[in-house]
């Protein structure tokens, strides 16, 4: 190294260079609070895991708790509801990630097609304001239309037809309609904005190719704009199959009001495990419940992932 803080090597001269660590403070300063917020919330409170392997004693603290083994888990998937809230959670998960993402595709290739700015920004808002509503108040808006006595649907339909009304909140038969449409209804509008932020980004000159080719807008959409969105598609299955065992509390609990005659079709594990940690206060049984979640969640994520690499090695997460 000479004076000017050049390296020699081999008759060559390497500059090194320095870093300026002042211009990388205000970055770093922006940063910190999503870190902090990340340590706080998700990695301080996993010590936590600990409380599914005890029969937790506040009196004793939870490191002082005598160690139960899987007990807990034992608990969990030895009572009679057990199929029935894997069947639902599953079930639901499933339907709602193949009829959610069908028509959030659909919307956004619609969109899409939309000239004017203004009135895509009116659709996108339209569109994309249900899931930024609490399920409380949808709770509300969903039994201003089911209601047996109030409801839209009985007083304003049913009733001036001359069909006897329905009480809905004590009839399961329809609720699995309900609830998809409802999570549809939501969730549409999120995922229809990732597969339009997609679409954007495809090249128009494939489009402009494909109409001199005398393409039809079908052929566009089929041969062009699926095969293209078809990494994105990829990548919401991923992260939908690492949450097949989760389900929204929100919708499972608040839209059906909490009904025991619907609890066949609209119970999943999270109610179920927050049904019993308010009537047995079994902590328990509900960290065994959280850590199952989150454990056979990453399997199936890592898993998905897995054959998804095998198969286009670039549309895995990792």
């Amino acid at each position: 190294m000479d004076k000017t803080g050049k390296i020699k090597s081999g008759g060559q001269v390497k500059v090194k260079k320095k870093i300026n660590w002042k211009h990388a403070i205000p970055i770093y300063i922006m940063v910190l609070p999503g870190v902090l917020y990340l340590i706080i919330n998700n990695y301080i409170p996993m010590f936590g895991v600990i409380i599914a392997f005890k029969k937790l004693n506040f009196s004793k603290g939870i490191f002082g708790s005598d160690w139960c083994g899987f007990k807990n888990f034992e608990f969990l998937f030895a009572t009679k509801d057990a199929w029935t809230i894997t069947r639902n959670t599953i079930g639901y998960n499933l339907l709602f990630f193949l009829i959610g993402n069908a028509l959030a595709i659909m919307l956004a290739i619609c969109l899409n097609e939309v000239l004017s700015k203004r009135a895509s920004k009116v659709y996108q808002t339209v569109i994309l304001l249900p899931y930024l509503m609490s399920w409380v108040i949808i709770g509300y808006l969903v039994y201003a239309f089911l209601s047996g006595e109030t409801g839209l649907i009985n007083k304003a339909i049913l009733q001036p037809l001359g069909i006897e009304a329905v009480n809905f909140y004590q009839d399961p038969k329809y609720w699995p309609f309900i609830l998809v449409l409802v999570n549809t209804w939501k969730a549409v509008g999120y995922s229809m904005i990732i597969y339009y932020s997609s679409i954007v980004g495809i090249s128009s000159d494939y489009y402009e190719a494909a109409r001199i080719d005398g393409a039809s807008k079908w052929q566009q959409i089929k041969s062009i704009t699926l095969p293209l969105l078809k990494p994105t598609i990829i990548t919401l299955l991923i992260l939908a199959i690492g949450q097949v065992f989760r389900s929204d509390f929100g919708l499972f609990y608040q839209i059906p009001r909490n009904s025991g005659p619907l609890y066949p079709v609209t119970r999943t594990l999270d109610v179920y495990v927050y049904q019993a940690l308010m009537l047995n206060s079994d902590y328990g049984m509900s960290g065994a419940a959280s850590l199952y979640q989150s454990v056979v969640g990453f399997i199936l994520i890592v898993a998905a992932n897995f054959a998804v690499r095998k198969y286009n090695k670039e549309s895995a997460l990792f």
